[in-house]
């Protein structure tokens, strides 16, 4: 199983040029992040070609949440891309609210052809292990963007009393989204520093159980996007509001020592 490397453009600053630029330098895959304004679709386009980029486009829900989701996802279809993430309906919905929603979203799924991971995200429907283990069991067919950095935030937690939750999940995550959180945080301050190994250890062994889940079940790809973001996620200095790391360095530590650990699951 070939294991696709994709850099988040979240953070990233200068022009898309000189972003996607960057990236390729660094030997990525592909890249991830919001669709582009109508007037620079031209540019992004051309520069995903000309880079051999593969894209993720991520949709974010809003309002009418069963509009909002089939409007964005039609967009994101013209991409072709790898597949789409969606931060989807609202930790405040009703269950039947939600059950509606996702059962809108998978009909525009099927229809698209496109393969859609809801991301596992605070204010989301999937904010907590036991709301996703709800909506995963209602719908053998929906799909996550695992990114377990927001649980162990939301249940300030190591989610030790979580594993059928997570065991659940892990079978249903069809991206990996590479943060390290902690229980009074989503974001530690570098996943190499020692006093969050306890943490960085919990969320390699979840990758790696997703990569050997994905490989049994026969996938022959599988995709990866270190994702630690910028100042208001990342701890900065009081008074200066200065990041405590460097994000580009951060998230290439994260890619890296992941690609590392990863050989020993991949069969080729």
């Amino acid at each position: 199983m070939k294991l696709n490397l994709i850099k988040a453009l979240w953070g990233l600053e200068g022009t898309y040029e000189e972003q996607l630029s960057r990236i390729a330098a660094a030997g990525y895959n592909g890249i991830e992040g919001p669709m582009p304004s109508p007037e620079n679709e031209s540019l992004f386009r051309s520069l995903l070609e000309r880079y051999e980029f593969a894209y993720i486009p991520q949709i974010f829900t809003q309002n009418d949440h069963i509009s909002s989701f089939a409007e964005q996802a039609e967009r994101a279809a013209a991409f072709e891309p790898l597949l789409i993430v969606s931060h989807s309906a609202r930790d405040c919905m009703t269950e039947q609210e939600q059950d509606r929603f996702f059962e809108e979203a998978l009909a525009v799924e099927q229809r698209l052809g496109i393969p859609v991971g809801h991301e596992t995200h605070r204010q989301r429907a999937m904010f907590t292990p036991w709301t996703t283990a709800r909506l995963l069991r209602k719908f053998p067919s929906l799909h996550i963007t695992a990114d377990f950095s927001h649980w162990m935030n939301v249940c300030e937690s190591h989610l030790d009393d979580q594993e059928d939750a997570i065991a659940l999940a892990i079978s249903r995550t069809i991206h990996i989204h590479g943060r390290v959180g902690y229980p009074e945080g989503p974001q530690v301050s570098h996943p190499a520093a020692p006093e969050y190994k306890t943490e960085l250890s919990l969320f390699m062994g979840w990758w790696r159980r997703m990569l050997e889940h994905q490989q049994s079940q026969g996938k022959t790809e599988a995709t990866f996007t270190a994702e630690f973001g910028p100042p208001g996620y990342m701890p900065t200095i009081p008074y200066t509001n200065e990041p405590v790391a460097d994000l580009w360095e951060v998230n290439q530590w994260m890619t890296d020592h992941f690609a590392q650990h990863a050989k020993s699951v991949l069969i080729k």
